[in-house]
């Protein structure tokens, strides 16, 4: 393994050990499972490859979906799932450089199209009951995001000089 991949991944599991943290802080609502998990893996794309940033994402959901104990069994597997790949997208928009294109992106997949799914599997009431509280917790973690992300991005640029 080269020194590279191997920096990846430790810093790929800081970011989810700090997911963790993050998964204890819980948004009040209709879902239990709605946290600040996703903040710290939406700063990492200042300094991680978008399959690494989404393994935290998604480690970061089960580890909410864990604190929370596990209210909707094995579709949590899902949702971490979806949380990859919502975060894997950000990160893409991210390196891209598009600046508000990514937030609404990630707002409108984690706040509405992560729920989905939902609608068919479980209910129709279950999906418009956990929109608007999956919508409040992707504009708060989006917020931290946005505040934190120029400073470890300032501070990244650094390191690499």
């Amino acid at each position: 393994m080269d020194s590279i991949t191997l920096k990846r991944m430790v810093l790929t599991a800081l970011v989810a050990a700090i997911c963790v943290i993050g998964s204890f802080i819980k948004i009040p609502g209709f879902m239990t499972t709605a946290a600040l998990d996703s903040a710290p893996a939406l700063v990492s794309v200042a300094f991680l490859p978008p399959l690494y940033s989404g393994l935290a994402s998604g480690l970061g959901h089960l580890a909410t979906a864990l604190t929370s104990g596990f209210p909707s069994g094995p579709f949590h597997i899902l949702i971490a799932f979806e949380m990859l790949i919502i975060t894997y997208i950000f990160n893409i928009l991210h390196k891209k450089g598009f600046k508000i294109l990514k937030w609404i992106t990630f707002v409108i997949g984690n706040g509405v199209l992560a729920a989905l799914p939902f609608y068919y599997l479980i209910s129709p009431a279950f999906f418009v009951g956990a929109v608007p509280n999956l919508v409040i917790a992707a504009v708060i973690n989006a917020v931290i995001a946005a505040v934190t992300l120029p400073v470890i991005e300032k501070v990244s640029a650094k390191g690499k000089n």
